[in-house]
Order: C-alpha cells, then structure tokens, then sequence
C-alpha cells in the first residue's frame, strides 16, 4: 500500500459522508465525524514526505478534483450553516420583542408630576 492510499480513503470517505442529505437533527454528527475524518488525514498527510512514485503521484492526480468538490461541499455547507444561525438569532430577537415590547424604549415621556395646592 502506497503512502497516499489512506488519503485517498479518507478523502474518499468524506466525500461519502457529505454527499449525503443531512437533516438539522443529523448535522452535529455529521461535523463530529467530519471533524474525525479531517484530523486523520491531516496526520496522514504530515507524514508525506517528497519523492512520489509514479503511482502515488497518478493516485494524487486523481485525489485532486476529488478534494476540490470535498472543499466546496464543505463551504456550502458552512454557509448554509451561519445562514441558519443567523435566523435564529433574529427569530429568538423578534421572539423576544413580542414577550416585552416596550423594553427597548427608552424614553421617560409622558411623566407627568402634579402638586395639590
């Protein structure tokens, strides 16, 4: 077994694992496993030192544009993620006017103080 076989494994593996739907129930194991696969490979990786033999260096061509659609599938998913965030944050900001609307006022008009003579 060549040196970049368990890269491509890896690589291969987590194309695997993105290409399948996840649901918002399923997405904290998805990155947990994601976060797993990626920590493996970037200890393979290390470990890969300059001369390549002709098949290591056929296999890096094919591991290539599988690492380049890896990357974008992990960059929309990051992106719908933070978008995701984002309406909840705002969801949780409206919820919280509709339960005490006059919190963010800060006026103190319409005080009106009267002596008896």
């Amino acid at each position: 077994m060549n040196r970049l076989e368990s890269i491509y494994d890896l690589t291969l593996e987590l194309k695997k694992l993105l290409d399948e739907p996840m649901t918002a129930k399923s997405r904290e194991a998805v990155i947990t496993d994601l976060n797993r696969i990626l920590i493996k490979r970037g200890v393979e990786m290390e470990n890969i030192n300059a001369p390549l033999s002709t098949e290591e260096q056929n296999l890096g061509k094919k591991l290539v544009p599988i690492n380049e659609a890896v990357q974008k599938k992990m960059q929309v998913m990051f992106t719908d993620l933070k978008t995701e965030m984002k309406q909840v944050k705002q969801q949780k900001k409206s919820n919280q006017s509709y339960i005490n609307p006059y919190k963010s006022v800060q006026a103190v008009d319409g005080m009106f103080m009267d002596r008896k003579k």
